[in-house]
């Protein structure tokens, strides 16, 4: 473009040059069309069959399939092996069995434990020589009252300790660890003693847990007896929770342990029933021992 200055003679004016995109250099095309590559590129593979996704080429791979067919079954065959051998040192189908309760055995159970004396029938009930659960037989041992009145008491002894200006994490600990520590040994002398004494019985391990573990009821009504009313109702309320627990012992076990002579209904006699007698009584017996022996420092 040119125009003319003051002098008159003519100059051009430079007008900047534009750069504009797209190969046919139009300046409406301001951006590049790269639809048609997105669409190239997105739909190329489109019927190209198993080879362009390799991934999807392993899978119709019949030895692929195989293999993982055995993959499979080797899992479920380590894990079957696994729960056997878990089973073997920790019986899972056998502890759920225990455990079958509810809230209304739950209240009988603890009704029974509290006062025994009025209960006739002590025989547990089977159904095809296997017993039935807890939540139908109030007879049958289980664990969930054990196992609540370990967690109870410890709660409780806390407590009691709280009152009196002595706790600590570290005695509450003690406490736990103490009474779960006597429980382990009473239930190992009672196994070494049904051993030296050969009695026959079907009792097992996980019995003696539950039958040692109901003393903790009777525990935890003797210490809250004793913040409630101070030692004297402490004594007297344990005192008759101890011979509850005695007499609930003598008369459950005695099926259990001197089952040869109940079973056939005659009179305890002999040296072998004697020691079986006897050792049912010492069995009964401790439960007392203990129960004294894990609260009496926690009233004052």
């Amino acid at each position: 473009m040119e125009f003319l200055n003051q002098s008159g003679s003519r100059q051009r004016k430079l007008q900047p040059k534009i750069r504009m995109r797209g190969p046919s250099g139009d300046p409406s095309s301001l951006f590049d069309d790269t639809s048609s590559e997105v669409n190239n590129h997105g739909h190329g593979d489109v019927g190209k069959g198993p080879d362009a996704y390799p991934g999807q080429a392993f899978l119709s791979d019949p030895m692929s399939n195989l293999a993982m067919a055995y993959g499979s079954s080797l899992a479920s065959h380590g894990k079957e092996m696994m729960d056997k051998n878990l089973d073997r040192f920790i019986p899972i189908s056998k502890l759920k069995y225990y455990f079958a309760v509810d809230t209304v055995y739950v209240g009988k159970k603890l009704g029974l434990l509290v006062f025994p004396y009025m209960h006739e029938n002590w025989e547990v009930s089977y159904q095809q020589d296997t017993p039935v659960a807890p939540r139908f037989d109030i007879n049958a041992p289980d664990l969930y009252i054990p196992v609540m009145g370990f967690i109870t008491y410890v709660l409780v002894a806390g407590l009691a300790l709280g009152t009196q200006n002595r706790f600590s994490p570290e005695i509450l600990g003690i406490q736990a660890s103490s009474a779960l520590v006597w429980l382990i040994i009473e239930v190992l002398a009672v196994l070494l003693s049904l051993y030296l004494v050969t009695v026959n019985t079907d009792l097992t391990t996980i019995d003696l847990v539950a039958f040692s573990g109901y003393k903790y009821v009777g525990m935890i009504v003797g210490v809250v007896a004793g913040l409630l009313f101070g030692r004297t109702g402490y004594y007297l309320t344990l005192l008759w929770c101890c011979v509850s627990i005695f007499v609930f012992t003598i008369r459950t076990l005695r099926l259990k342990i001197l089952s040869e002579a109940a079973a056939e209904g005659r009179l305890v006699r002999g040296a072998k029933n004697q020691l079986r007698m006897y050792l049912t009584m010492a069995i009964a017996a401790a439960q007392p021992v203990f129960m004294y022996w894990l609260t009496f420092h926690l009233v004052r």
